[in-house]
């Protein structure tokens, strides 16, 4: 996969990020964190100096990026950067708008922002499960979505225990890591949970195969590496999953407590960059794969067959 950054535009996106944050103060260091991660994981740019640049006006942003794909995902990032701000102000929010406004973006993400701010916590929550509910069948795994589609009345011991049969596969087999990664997290097997169990499959096939613990950093690491393998609307909703449940903390179940700031955390935003600079590096979409069908492959075969770079960050 190719970065989803032209060359010419790396440093005119990243004063634009900078402007856009470019409220109450300035920056904060957590957000010109996450645009250096931007920059490096999303063009392979590690030689510009992100805290020099001088920020880009939302009209002279307009004038510099044109192409609607580009567009489209400035408004993305912009939502990433946002996001980042705590608390996410009035300030911050209104700042973000002119930059949409000028770009002539609107979308999900800065609707859930604004109804952060100014409806609360619920409104956003109610905007994600809206925004997300036609993507859902996307992410869920492909043998189990006409079954298992959406939540269950409650557990399926079916599925529970042929899921569990994955561990009898030799060790290194993407089945066997795959019960592996819930035993080690002590967080219940799909069908266990009635809670979307299609999605949660595919959702920790993906873990399993990208090498991320079911843990704030790794959860946003894992969104922004998909994001980048492949930018679609279905994989921006899951990065934003990731985002309102570990960095804006305001969506969560019983199973997930959310949280904040885990982007300001020593190294997480490396290990940001580092997540999407691998999404460049596929050369397939993992994500969208018969998981089940490969279970008994070795998980390293499995990671070659789509071009998965080793995870070093």
């Amino acid at each position: 996969m190719a970065p989803i950054i032209e060359d010419a535009l790396v440093e005119p996106l990243a004063r634009l990020l900078l402007g856009a944050a470019d409220v109450d103060g300035g920056p904060t260091d957590e957000q010109i964190g996450v645009v250096r991660a931007i920059v490096a994981g999303c063009s392979g740019r590690t030689d510009l100096d992100v805290a020099s640049l001088a920020p880009l006006a939302p009209d002279a942003a307009a004038d510099l990026i044109r192409a609607p794909e580009a567009r489209r995902r400035t408004r993305e990032l912009m939502v990433l950067l946002e996001l980042c701000r705590h608390p996410l102000s009035e300030g911050q929010v209104a700042r973000v708008d002119e930059y949409a406004a000028a770009l002539g973006e609107s979308g999900p993400g800065l609707d859930m922002a604004r109804d952060l701010v100014r409806s609360g916590a619920e409104t956003a929550k109610a905007d994600f499960y809206r925004f997300y509910e036609p993507h859902a069948a996307d992410v869920a795994e492909q043998s189990l979505r006409e079954r298992y589609g959406g939540d269950l009345a409650g557990p399926d011991p079916e599925l529970g225990d042929r899921l569990r049969a994955l561990h009898d596969l030799p060790a290194g087999t993407l089945g066997h890591a795959y019960l592996e990664f819930y035993r080690r997290s002590g967080i219940p097997v799909p069908g266990d949970s009635p809670h979307s169990p299609a999605m949660f499959v595919g959702h920790d096939m993906c873990h399993v195969i990208a090498g991320y613990e079911p843990v704030g950093v790794d959860e946003i690491a894992l969104g922004a590496m998909q994001l980048t393998l492949v930018d679609n609307d279905t994989h921006w909703m899951q990065f934003l999953g990731n985002l309102a449940v570990h960095e804006a903390g305001f969506l969560g179940t019983d199973d997930i407590v959310p949280k904040q700031a885990t982007l300001a955390r020593l190294g997480a935003t490396d290990t940001l960059a580092h997540a999407m600079w691998r999404g460049t590096q596929c050369t397939g979409d993992f994500t969208s794969a018969d998981h089940l069908a490969r279970a008994e492959r070795p998980l390293e075969d499995v990671r070659v067959e789509f071009g998965v770079p080793d995870r070093t960050c």
